[in-house]
């Protein structure tokens, strides 16, 4: 977490996921929305980035591991990328957009019920890892598109911000320094573009 400046109050910022929230195999500095932070205190904001996440979690985990923590307040943004491991475990999709709907509505509270200040990332191709290597790529892509399909859909209707950092995800399949060691996990690199793809959107909320 940034230190605020006494005289230059925090921006608070709660992020919510899975192991690509949390920045499963690279730094905590390397983490997509401490990327974040740190370009948007370039702009001259400080940020205070409460992270809620876990590897392996699947929407209703996300929910549970929420209320574990219980986040206190109005948070200034809050981001959401969540379903992967829906995916990944072949659950019922329909069930995802339920739960997807739902966490989505809580996102938008901690924003102070104000979804102008909420960013929803949309699931990345880990079809394209050297971890899937053997599996039907084109398979585990089509499964992606089509949950994305839905947290769009459902974004769209709350009125929530979206960053679509799927097609940057793809590129990894051409360029292994986008990776992390671990062979699935996103590395530095690749958070970096996601934060950028994010920092317009945040830039106009903290503004």
């Amino acid at each position: 977490m940034n230190t605020p400046a006494q005289s230059n109050p925090s921006i608070r910022y709660l992020a919510l996921g899975d192991s690509y929230t949390i920045g499963e195999s690279v730094p905590e500095s390397d983490r997509w929305p401490n990327q974040l932070a740190a370009m948007l205190s370039n702009n001259g904001k400080q940020i205070e980035v409460t992270i809620v996440a876990r590897t392996g979690w699947t929407t209703s985990e996300l929910w549970q591991g929420i209320q574990a923590v219980g986040p206190q307040g109005s948070f200034d943004m809050v981001s959401l990328l969540i379903g992967v491991n829906n995916q990944y475990r072949g659950y019922d999709i329909n069930e995802y957009r339920e739960e997807f709907r739902f966490l989505l509505g809580k996102a938008v509270g901690y924003a102070g019920g104000d979804a102008d200040r909420v960013i929803v990332l949309s699931i990345p191709d880990w079809g394209v890892t050297p971890f899937a290597e053997g599996r039907d790529g084109g398979e585990i892509a089509a499964q992606i598109d089509a949950f994305n399909a839905v947290n769009l859909e459902e974004s769209q209707k709350a009125g929530v911000h979206y960053v679509d950092v799927t097609p940057v995800s793809r590129v990894a399949v051409n360029d292994p320094g986008l990776i992390a060691g671990d062979g699935l996990h996103p590395s530095g690199k690749m958070y970096a573009e996601w934060a950028r793809l994010a920092l317009p959107i945040a830039l106009k909320i903290l503004e």
